[in-house]
C-alpha cells in the first residue's frame, strides 16, 4: 500500500511550505514576544496581532478550513490522509494552526456541528467559527470525577420546559480562556437513571449565558499556554433553549466517538512535526557544540540516539498515515484500534526524541531560550489529553483478544476519554 502524497496535496504542501518560509518562521519570536507583551498588559489570553494579521494571507493563499472533510460549508476540507502532511507542517511551529483556521478544539467543535447540528445551529455557530470570527470550547472533563471514564461525569443537564437548565464544573476545557471564545460545547447528563452509555448528552451554551463562570486558568508544567489556554469553569443553572441541544436526549457518548476520532489524529499528526522539529534541532546543536576536543555529534551515544529518533519518527508517521487511510476508506468505528494505537505511540516517541534533544542542549534545553521545554510539556500532556495511555492501551488489548479468539469486536466497548 503506498501512502505517497496526490497531486493535489504535492501542491498544497510546496504552498504551505511557501507560506512557513515566507509568513511562519520569520514572524516565531514576534509571536513569542506579543504573547509575552500581552501577560504583561494582564491580558495574556487576548488575539495575538500575528496570528490575525497571517489569517487574511493564509484565506488568500487557499490554506484555510483545511481539517474538514466532505462538507459543503467548507469544500476545500481535505480528506485525513491528505490532510495529515500538511498537519504535520503545521505541528512544527504549533501557534501556526490557527493562522489557518486549524487549530483545536475549533476543529473538533466546527466537526460535531458539521456532523450533528441542525441546520439553524450551523447558521449560527459553524458558519463564524468557519471564517474564523469566533472561537469556541469544548467541555467534558470535570475535576471531582475520573474522567478517563467519561461515564463518571455529574454535570447535570434538565428539561425545564422549553429550555435545559445547567450545573455542573468543568476542567482543563481548552480554549474558554480567549476572549474571542463565544460557544461551549458540554457534555453531561440528561438521565442518570438511562442505560450506562445513554445518559449523557451534548449542548451548545453560549459563553455569555447568566451563569457561565470562568473561574480559572490552569497551567500545564507551569506554563498557562496563552493565549489558548485551559480554564476551569462553573455553570450554574445556565438555562438555554431546547433546540441548543445536539441530535437528542441520550446521544452525547455518540457524538463524543464521532468527535475525538479525528481530534486525537490531528494531535498525532501535529506531533510528527513536532518530533521532526525536535530531531534538527538535537542535530544542529550536537553539530555546533564541542566537548572534550570534538564535536558532540562524533560521540557514538548519539549516533544511536539519532538514529533510533529517525526510526521511530519514520515508523510513527506510517501508522498515523495507515490510521488516516483507514479513517477515510472504512471509517473511525473500524480503525478505532489503529487510533488507539498512535494516541499511545505517537506523543510517546515525540516525548521520546524532545527528552534526547532536551539533553543534547544540555541546560539551554530546559530553558525558556529554546522551545523544547515548552514542546514537551505539550507532548507530555498528550499522553493524558483525549484519554491516557492506560485506556487506550486496555482498549487495543480487547481488541486484539477478539481477533486472536475468531470473535467479532463489535461488542468490544470503546470508551470514550478527555483526559
Amino acid at each position: 500500500m503506498s501512502f505517497d502524497p496526490n497531486p493535489k496535496t504535492v501542491e498544497l504542501q510546496a504552498r504551505l511550505r511557501n507560506f512557513f518560509a515566507e509568513h511562519i518562521q520569520p514572524n516565531d519570536d514576534t509571536y513569542l514576544e506579543q504573547v509575552e507583551a500581552g501577560r504583561r498588559r494582564g491580558d495574556p489570553f487576548a488575539p495575538t496581532p500575528i496570528i490575525e494579521e497571517l489569517k487574511p494571507k493564509a484565506r488568500a493563499a487557499g490554506l484555510w478550513n483545511l481539517f474538514l472533510p466532505k462538507s459543503d460549508r467548507a469544500p476545500q476540507g481535505l480528506s485525513n490522509l491528505e490532510y495529515a502532511r500538511l498537519c504535520e507542517t503545521m505541528g512544527s511551529i504549533p501557534w501556526s494552526a490557527e493562522v489557518f483556521n486549524c487549530s483545536a478544539p475549533d476543529t473538533g467543535n466546527m466537526e460535531t456541528l458539521e456532523r450533528y447540528a441542525t441546520e439553524a445551529q450551523k447558521d449560527r455557530w459553524l458558519e463564524p467559527l468557519l471564517a474564523g470570527d469566533i472561537r469556541s470550547a469544548f467541555l467534558m472533563t470535570e475535576p471531582l470525577v475520573a474522567s478517563s471514564d467519561a461515564t463518571n461525569i455529574e454535570c447535570s443537564i434538565r428539561r425545564d420546559g422549553d429550555h435545559y437548565v445547567i450545573n455542573g464544573r468543568k476542567w482543563w476545557s481548552s480554549g474558554a480562556n480567549d476572549t474571542r471564545c463565544k460557544l461551549f460545547v458540554v457534555m453531561g447528563k440528561t438521565d442518570p437513571d438511562a442505560a450506562r452509555h445513554s445518559q449523557q448528552s451534548m449542548i451548545l451554551v453560549p459563553s455569555d449565558t447568566p451563569g457561565v463562570k470562568v473561574l480559572r486558568h490552569l497551567t500545564v508544567f507551569g506554563y498557562d499556554d496563552a493565549p489558548h489556554g485551559h480554564a476551569e469553569v462553573e455553570l450554574v443553572n445556565v438555562r438555554v433553549p431546547a433546540s441548543n441541544l445536539l441530535l437528542g436526549e441520550g446521544r452525547g457518548f455518540e457524538i463524543a466517538q464521532g468527535r475525538l476520532g479525528p481530534g486525537r489524529i490531528h494531535h498525532c499528526m501535529r506531533s510528527i512535526g513536532v518530533a521532526e522539529r525536535a530531531l534538527s534541532m538535537m542535530c544542529g546543536r550536537l553539530s555546533k557544540r564541542v566537548a572534550f576536543g570534538k564535536a558532540i555529534a562524533m560521540d557514538g551515544v548519539w549516533h544511536e540516539r539519532i538514529a533510533e529518533s529517525r526510526c521511530l519518527i519514520d515508523q510513527a508517521r506510517l501508522m498515523v498515515l495507515q490510521a488516516a487511510h483507514m479513517m477515510d476508506t472504512v471509517g473511525n468505528k473500524v480503525a478505532r484500534k489503529e487510533i488507539a494505537m498512535i494516541k499511545v505511540i505517537v506523543p510517546n516517541t515525540t516525548g521520546r526524541v524532545l527528552d534526547w534533544a532536551i539533553q543534547a542542549h544540555g541546560a539551554a534545553g530546559v530553558s525558556g531560550d529554546f522551545a523544547l521545554a515548552k514542546l514537551w510539556a505539550a507532548q507530555r500532556t498528550l499522553r493524558l489529553a483525549d484519554g491516557p495511555d492506560e485506556v487506550h492501551r486496555h482498549s487495543i488489548a480487547k481488541l486484539e483478544l477478539a481477533h486472536q479468539a475468531g470473535t467479532s469486536d463489535s461488542a468490544v466497548e470503546m470508551p470514550i476519554t478527555r483526559g
